[in-house]
């Protein structure tokens, strides 16, 4: 995992932030929280390959 991804994730999560509190004080809470599912799913696509290889780490250090 690069220093460069969690700065991606970082930035995903102040953009979403920013956007819900401004979506959310203007009255459309359903897009606010479509915005907060669409940063989640952004970040978990982003994570899926690492959690990937995790189990495929765990799986050879566990198998003799």
């Amino acid at each position: 995992m690069t220093i460069q991804l969690i700065f991606k994730i970082a930035a995903v999560g102040i953009v979403v932030a920013l956007l819900n509190q401004v979506l959310k004080h203007s009255g459309r809470d359903d897009q606010a929280y479509i915005v907060s599912l669409a940063g989640l799913i952004i970040v978990l696509s982003w994570l899926v390959p690492y959690i990937y290889q995790l189990f495929l780490d765990i799986n050879n250090l566990f198998n003799f």
